[in-house]
């Protein structure tokens, strides 16, 4: 094996969504016998050796004058702009959307020569990125790299289907001519800058006027599965290859939850890392679930000590998500990619209340297809909630439907397919077609 065995650099964004897709992924070329080495930024420091990882670290802004948390930067960003995520989606380009990415392509700037030195260090046979905006060490340093798009499909655009961000039906193309007019005005100006700022460090322009990141031209991958992507009018690229799921395998057990009793409907909520920074969110799902019959598991994130679960109840800061979701009979979530392609993998209805990104476009397409209910994060009534869960629960046909959803996603999982499409890009250096 030793004569085949290759250097593969996985780089994700420093939030614990992609991270976790990459190390699913990682650990199947690692028990190949290849050299996986994480590029993590300093507050994740430590969090990828644990795992068993080589790390080559990095910071994405100046150093703090305290010790961070892991991914700290984005938990006091999301919790500071929290007021805005009640906006409309195109209230937010303006308001959130613009700072945000103007804080990923400072990240990319400040990034740029540190990454350059890990490369050339690390001499890697293939880099794996997954992330929102380019960085344009990668290209520069001449290795073979792909892409992975762990957020929802709409962000590779069509003039078929809704504007990414917005949430917008694709049935419906009432409001999508106004939404994209916004995008152009608000953030066109912003891509034409780092534009500029890549092409004279060396990188290629970037693709499109509402485009943050190339598509590699060796390889894509996206983790949507077939049966809930979108039809769209122009096929994505020859390099663009499919990964239904990609949940990793932790090996690890939860039983906490037997602590309740056995009850109701043992229902997970889970508003992913950042968006539960929101607690005034969280404590009003914790008050208004309470007073149903069912039992929850609480994924209660960062800012867990601010606040106090029910009786009904069992949960902590971090939790063992692929763990959960095959024991609950509901997920009620923030509409987080991962969390969406998760729960379809292991069958489960979904109640979606979106905060930010692409939330709301998963959100969306979730409700349209069926396959869950998608409410106003911020203005639900108690009544349209609990009814929500008690309708998604005795819904027999959609019990089936997704058991058969989920029974051909675990027959093909899209770690291995992943792995397997690495692996060929780091052998051959070819674009894998």
């Amino acid at each position: 094996m030793s004569q085949d065995r290759r250097t593969i650099v996985f780089f994700p964004e420093g939030a614990f969504g992609p991270t976790n897709n990459c190390v699913g992924i990682g650990n199947v070329l690692r028990a190949r016998g290849h050299r996986v080495v994480f590029v993590v930024e300093e507050s994740f420091a430590g969090t990828l050796e644990a795992r068993g990882f080589e790390e080559a670290r990095m910071r994405l802004t100046p150093p703090p004058e305290v010790e961070e948390e892991p991914g700290q930067f984005w938990k006091d960003f999301i919790r500071d702009t929290a007021p805005e995520f009640r906006k409309p989606t195109i209230e937010q380009l303006e308001t959130f959307l613009k700072p945000t990415w103007q804080a990923l392509i400072d990240g990319s700037i400040y990034a740029h020569e540190r990454l350059c030195e890990i490369f050339d260090e690390l001499g890697p046979d293939a880099i794996v990125e997954d992330n929102v905006v380019a960085f344009g060490a990668i290209p520069a340093s001449g290795r073979p790299w792909a892409r992975i798009m762990s957020c929802n499909p709409l962000e590779m655009k069509d003039p078929a289907l809704p504007p990414v961000f917005s949430g917008h039906p694709t049935g419906n193309r009432d409001g999508w001519e106004e939404f994209w007019r916004e995008y152009d005005r608000v953030l066109g100006p912003q891509i034409a800058e780092f534009d500029v700022w890549l092409r004279d460090h060396g990188a290629p322009g970037l693709p499109g006027q509402r485009d943050y990141i190339w598509e590699s031209p060796y390889l894509n991958l996206f983790v949507y599965p077939e049966e809930a992507d979108y039809p769209r009018s122009s096929p994505l690229g020859p390099t663009w290859h499919r990964l239904d799921a990609s949940v990793r395998s932790t090996g690890e057990t939860y039983d906490a939850h037997a602590a309740l009793g056995d009850e109701g409907a043992l229902v997970y909520l889970s508003l992913g890392s950042l968006a539960s920074a929101d607690v005034e969110l969280m404590r009003r799902l914790v008050d208004v679930l309470s007073r149903t019959p069912h039992r929850f598991i609480v994924s209660k994130g960062p800012q867990a000590e601010l606040y106090e679960l029910a009786d009904n109840m069992v949960g902590a800061e971090f939790l063992p998500q692929p763990a959960i979701l095959p024991r609950v009979d509901l997920v009620i979530t923030h509409g987080g990619n991962n969390t969406v392609t998760e729960s379809w993998y292991f069958g489960k209805p979904m109640v979606v209340l979106p905060v930010f990104w692409d939330q709301y476009d998963n959100a969306q397409r979730v409700d349209e297809l069926g396959l869950g209910v998608r409410l106003p994060t911020y203005a639900f009534e108690e009544d349209e909630l609990a009814s929500a869960i008690d309708r998604l629960l005795a819904d027999e046909t959609l019990e089936q439907r997704l058991r058969r959803m989920s029974t051909r996603l675990q027959a093909n999982p899209g770690t291995v397919r992943a792995a397997d499409l690495i692996e060929r890009l780091a052998r051959t250096g070819e674009p894998v077609l």
